[in-house]
């Protein structure tokens, strides 16, 4: 083959990899102020948990999204029910803590959740009984609880309407 069609190939092809990086980081960062905007629109009080999460979830293929937006989903209601549930009762902080992570996992296997839910769950029990707050541990819950599902429905509407391509980092 000749050297000069062999390394203009290759010109191209660097250059279509920069460009599929430069849409993907343009798709991210897009969603990510978008949430952020959508939760400071809300006025949750951590708003920034929005995006964290569609940072999370876009980093997935559409199928791949659903099952960790599903998986989060359920682990976060599960751990800011429970929390909100055990906060505030008579007891060592610590071992309420505990003892809580502990009830989250045997809840995530009785609705068939996987160790993703119990992650993202075990996070938001974390939040709400850890995290220093000036009202009610149910109120922390609720507003963890939306934070997570406006970063959830950000990120699956973006995959629908702007999906990933499969293209790979340079390297």
């Amino acid at each position: 083959m000749n050297p000069e069609l062999v390394i203009k190939k290759k010109v191209r092809s660097r250059a279509g990899r920069w460009w599929s990086v430069i849409v993907f980081c343009a798709r991210t960062a897009i969603a990510a102020a978008f949430c952020l905007l959508v939760a400071r629109l809300f006025h949750l009080p951590e708003a920034y948990w929005a995006p964290i999460t569609t940072l999370v979830i876009t980093q997935s293929s559409l199928g791949g999204a659903l099952n960790v937006s599903g998986q989060r989903f359920i682990g976060t209601a599960l751990g800011a029910g429970l929390g909100a549930a055990v906060a505030g009762r008579i007891g060592p902080p610590l071992l309420l803590f505990g003892f809580s992570v502990f009830i989250l996992g045997l809840l995530c296997a009785v609705v068939h959740a996987d160790r993703s839910a119990y992650r993202f769950g075990g996070v938001t029990v974390a939040i709400v009984l850890l995290v220093p707050r000036s009202g009610p541990a149910w109120s922390t819950a609720v507003h963890r609880f939306a934070e997570v599902s406006i970063g959830i429905v950000v990120a699956l509407l973006l995959s629908v309407i702007w999906p990933e391509t499969q293209e790979g980092w340079p390297g």
